[in-house]
């Protein structure tokens, strides 16, 4: 198998005698055919190929196919957004009366999907600490638990999860564990060599990496055995009536049943298609991202050894520092670097914080992370408003934590950048 840095650039396509080096952006709505028997092969999911592009489109497969082989799974989609891959890792598995186990330290976007909106659906979540004891997690299960889910890095607290303890109770209740892996990008660390069994990304961040494409992506590592909780998951395992009796489980396999349905039932009826023209530039991105990806985690570890130096600031989380309360995960899960962004408070609180951001000048203001350009965020004023004081603390986000995410600029600017903000605190 090719090395990551390979697949991030040749990854997903390899063009045949003549055809584009490149990528092709195949921007159709609808796809040609010869007769009604032929479509009725791809509607009744007898052969693979593309009827509309609501559905499936040949550019968003290339590059599905790229993340793919980049996490190391059997199977993945593009959707429209991290959002939308979030929703669709879930309740692909998960519907009225079920349950599901959270970390409590996850974005706050997917927070309250999951707690306000999914709940309106008639799905339940019990959010556990990502410190919890193996005790603590394993008593957060109920007879009718679907999934686990964590994120490798949480945004923006940057709790960096025990992905092997949390597989663990998943799979002695016999369910899988599915891990937004958005932050720490497979670069850094890739979640299915440590027992999960479903990664997403919103690859609007680090992927696409130039804020141009809002885009995310789900993977399956194909190792999840849903015959064997056949009862827990009739969806993957009883006959689907809308595509003419078909049983995915037994039909796909664990190679290709969770995506396969995760296509042909979500994307056919919520539509959260991916845009080809943005799967291109995903591409692009991609292509990049092994490089870029060094010199975020550089510059990050560089500017919170800065920020702990600076007698304004409170604190400083990231975990590639020594004594981080995550240092020790970091060395075992992302040995090679975590991520470009760091979190610190600055003395005085919430209104510290934000006279700090007013006066940031080569730094911007944005609901963004995870860029080229270096960019900041008050999580409590904006990602995270929604939540009292309560839920910010359950998930790690203090009301004065400012959400630092470091390009790829030279380092010595942005430090001055932040250093001539913290003076005017």
């Amino acid at each position: 198998m090719s090395k990551i840095e390979t697949i991030c650039v040749q990854g997903g396509y390899t063009p045949a005698n003549g055809e584009p080096r490149q990528v092709p952006i195949i921007q159709s709505t609808t796809f040609k055919y010869d007769t009604s028997e032929d479509m009725a092969k791809l509607f009744d999911l007898e052969v693979s190929g593309y009827f509309y592009t609501r559905l499936q489109n040949p550019t968003n497969d290339y590059v599905a196919k790229k993340i793919c082989e980049m996490e190391g799974g059997t199977a993945a989609m593009l959707t429209s957004s991290g959002q939308a891959a979030s929703f669709f890792s879930v309740f692909n598995i998960a519907g009225q009366g079920d349950h599901i186990v959270s970390s409590s330290a996850i974005y706050g976007g997917t927070y309250n999907l999951f707690a306000v909106t999914m709940k309106r659906m008639g799905i339940d979540f019990t959010f556990v600490s990502p410190d919890c004891t193996r005790e603590e997690l394993d008593a957060a299960f109920r007879p009718n638990t679907k999934a686990v889910f964590g994120e490798t890095i949480a945004n923006p607290a940057l709790v960096v999860l025990d992905i092997e303890k949390f597989a663990a109770a998943a799979h002695a209740h016999g369910v899988p564990l599915i891990i937004d892996n958005t932050f720490a990008t497979p670069v850094n660390c890739r979640p299915f060599e440590w027992g999960a069994d479903i990664v997403t990304h919103s690859t609007t961040k680090y992927m696409d990496g130039h804020g141009s494409a809002v885009g995310g992506c789900i993977v399956d590592s194909g190792r999840f055995d849903w015959m064997a909780h056949a009862e827990k998951y009739p969806g993957l395992c009883t006959p689907d009536e809308s595509y003419h009796g078909i049983t995915y489980a037994e039909k796909f396999g664990k190679e290709g049943a969770y995506i396969t349905k995760a296509t042909a039932q979500l994307m056919r009826d919520f539509g959260c298609i991916q845009s080809p023209q943005n799967a291109f530039l995903l591409n692009l991105g991609l292509e990049s991202l092994h490089v870029r990806m060094a010199r975020h985690c550089e510059n990050a570890q560089k500017m919170a050894e800065y920020l702990q130096s600076d007698d304004k600031v409170a604190w400083v989380t990231y975990s590639g520092l020594e004594g981080d309360k995550y240092h020790e995960l970091a060395k075992k899960y992302l040995p090679n670097g975590s991520c470009g962004v760091v979190s610190f408070g600055v003395k005085g609180g919430r209104k510290a914080a934000e006279k700090f951001m007013k006066s940031l000048r080569l730094i911007a203001i944005e609901t963004h992370v995870a860029d080229a350009r270096s960019c900041c965020l008050h999580p409590a004023s904006a990602t995270h408003r929604q939540m009292t004081d309560e839920e910010l603390y359950a998930a790690g986000v203090s009301p004065d934590l400012v959400r630092l995410s470091c390009g790829i600029e030279n380092i010595d600017d942005l430090i001055a950048d932040v250093k001539q903000a913290l003076e005017k605190v």
